[in-house]
């Protein structure tokens, strides 16, 4: 989408904000209790963005292929990859379609991206296809059912942001791509969008999941 070129320039601005850096702090906190990196490991990284995640995945160990259609968001991933001198391979490539082989990857992981995929059962199908026998999926995207799905689908926010592209999903939906191989699935960023300043903490983390829903989740499947 050529929007996410024109975004690429200032996409990480979120992650430096005390709210982005705390949602980011969590979500990746949840995928990695659920999708457990193994230093060797090969991953697909579908839907990279600018590499937040591929980065994280080799940091880990792992050799990582990010694949997106936005050539500027991929500019900023292999910028950022030669930055800490890693070495990731930031192809561009449609989902819907992926020019690799089946049962090629170790893990595939997907993580706040699968929100744009106006097929999503058709990109499911792609990283399952991809996916080595015993190997993990990992999907994590925003909660429909939940204060920031609300936030994002407000007309405001849909009018001045990427949002107004997105279709989101709840737990079940993303379930129902593939229920039989779920193994496992969590929510988290229990703080509302609209927390204060001195609200944006574990703490206040904990005490909303109580009763609330979460503003993101994973699902995991297994390949078997």
């Amino acid at each position: 989408m050529a929007v996410f070129d024109k975004k690429a320039v200032d996409y990480d601005q979120w992650y430096e904000s005390k709210l982005g850096r705390f949602a980011d702090e969590v979500e990746t906190k949840l995928a990695f209790s659920l999708f457990k990196p193994i230093p060797g490991m090969k991953i697909l990284d579908v839907g990279c963005g600018t590499g937040n995640f591929s980065i994280k995945l080799v940091e880990k160990g792992c050799r990582v292929v990010g694949i997106d259609i936005s050539e500027e968001m991929l500019e900023k991933a292999r910028e950022k990859a030669k930055l800490k001198n890693l070495d990731i391979d930031f192809l561009n490539m449609d989902a819907y379609s992926m020019n690799f082989p089946d049962e090629n990857f170790d893990g595939v992981f997907s993580m706040a991206a699968f929100e744009f995929f106006n097929e999503p059962q058709k990109v499911y199908d792609e990283m399952y296809r991809v996916l080595k026998q015993n190997g993990y999926l990992l999907i994590g995207t925003i909660n429909r059912q939940s204060k920031w799905g609300k936030f994002y689908i407000s007309k405001s926010s849909r009018e001045n942001s990427i949002f107004r592209y997105a279709h989101f999903k709840s737990l079940d939906d993303l379930k129902s791509l593939n229920r039989e191989k779920v193994i496992d699935s969590g929510e988290c960023l229990f703080i509302p969008p609209d927390a204060k300043e001195e609200d944006i903490n574990m703490e206040f983390e904990r005490k909303f999941s109580c009763n609330k829903r979460g503003g993101f989740i994973c699902v995991l499947w297994k390949k078997a």
